[in-house]
């Protein structure tokens, strides 16, 4: 098996093992544990030291893993960091969710997070995860939890009751997208299928941060198996990316920092997204624990880099006249760069210039994304985190059709052309 398809086998693994932005950030945590990072705490003093491997959480959606040049601190140039996030668009279950229909059927009040294409998510196999928080004496802590089961479907009307089903459609969340759950009068509560899934008692459980997932696991397709097609591609496929080659590079002269948000697909306006303090705050303690000033953090910031990492659009075989007409990214072309104009996308001339050399040093190709001019794109984590910490930022991404679908489609080759590049920038 050659590199790029042990890596594909390896992302499709984590996603399938990765059903909510916690679990997610659990098994990022994990993988980078396994390198020999150790976890910090917010509520504790750090201790750091030359050469040390470090990660923390915020909210257990969210994580930092930085490492630390086994040098001199004068010797040190800057911070190398990459970003991404955690979460992808999806339902959240609401509190009391059990619905009776005609006390025959039972189905769950949720309600849209994030901006999903959700005709995708109909009449297929979905089931439940996410956190929940429980008490346990006089403790109040907090779980992961995944109902392992074919649990729910969101059922599509038949055309015979919508003739004008074919010729497009709009879903009201309240009523057209709830998903069934089971029968009035035999049916077990959701609650015990959730304490069971976590090992607690039912009435331990305090409160709840729970969102459907599509069972559909993903696989590789295509005449030559070229292709991948799978949820959550958006954005755990370049989380995956950056972490393994954050957790596999050893830094020379810059500080390491790979970031995972959480909340990018509802605006990042939370304590644990890009719009947060969160990487100020992880930049400001690194100072603190290294004994240097603030002088010191901002010649070190002016000398950095940020890579935001968060998928791109592919060129569609079915519609190619929604792309721009002279940069055209298609899937396993390589790593895509993505310029905009009013600058929801970071990239400039100089930052641009430093992937594409990123790029040439790792032997992978790049391709260049623009929105087409009449066309409004979608927002990402650069802009947002520049706001924050003003470093040189570049975006970029790796290509995948169907975007925000339930299922979506990327090339099979593009992660390993991302961790390939993303070693080169966090080993100088």
């Amino acid at each position: 098996m050659q590199d790029w398809e042990e890596q594909c086998e390896e992302l499709l693994h984590f996603i399938d093992e990765s059903p909510s932005a916690f679990h997610a950030v659990a098994n990022l945590a994990a993988l980078a544990g396994e390198k020999g990072y150790m976890e910090l705490q917010e509520t504790e003093d750090w201790k750091l030291v030359r050469g040390g491997r470090y990660y923390v959480k915020r909210n257990d959606s969210t994580i930092a893993a930085f490492s630390i040049p086994d040098i001199d601190i004068v010797q040190i140039k800057g911070f190398h960091i990459a970003a991404a996030h955690s979460d992808s668009p999806t339902f959240k279950i609401k509190d009391n969710p059990e619905m009776p229909v005609e006390e025959q059927y039972v189905k769950l009040n949720t309600e849209k997070y994030g901006g999903m294409l959700p005709q995708t998510w109909l009449d297929r196999a979905l089931s439940v995860a996410g956190r929940i928080a429980v008490k346990q004496g006089d403790e109040v802590s907090t779980r992961l939890v995944n109902v392992d089961k074919d649990l729910l479907v969101i059922p599509n009307l038949a055309i015979h009751m919508n003739r004008e089903a074919g010729k497009g459609q709009e879903y009201n969340a309240q009523t057209d997208l709830l998903p069934l759950y089971g029968e009035a009068k035999e049916g077990r509560p959701l609650s015990e299928h959730i304490a069971e899934a976590a090992g607690v008692k039912k009435e331990e459980i305090l409160a709840h941060d729970l969102f459907l997932y599509v069972r559909e696991k993903g696989r590789r397709f295509g005449g030559n198996a070229e292709y991948i097609l799978s949820p959550r591609l958006d954005d755990l496929q370049c989380s995956f990316a950056a972490m393994t080659a954050m957790a596999e590079s050893c830094p020379k002269n810059y500080i390491n920092i790979c970031v995972i948000f959480d909340n990018e697909e509802v605006g990042s306006t939370t304590r644990q997204g890009a719009d947060s303090s969160f990487l100020q705050d992880v930049l400001f303690r690194v100072k603190e624990a290294l004994g240097q000033t603030d002088v010191w953090l901002r010649k070190q910031l002016a000398n950095s880099l940020l890579i935001s990492a968060d998928n791109a659009h592919a060129v569609h075989p079915n519609h190619p006249e929604k792309a721009d007409p002279t940069n055209r990214p298609f899937l396993n072309g390589g790593i895509v760069l993505k310029y905009h104009g009013g600058q929801k996308y970071t990239t400039d001339a100089y930052t641009g210039a430093i992937l594409k050399e990123l790029c040439k040093r790792a032997d992978v190709p790049v391709q260049t994304y623009f929105n087409r001019s009449d066309i409004p794109g979608g927002s990402t984590l650069g802009n947002i985190s520049a706001a924050h910490v003003s470093v040189p930022s570049v975006d970029i991404g790796l290509p995948q059709l169907a975007m925000h679908s339930a299922a979506e489609t990327a090339g099979a080759r593009d992660t390993e052309y991302a961790i390939r590049m993303f070693k080169v920038f966090y080993e100088d």
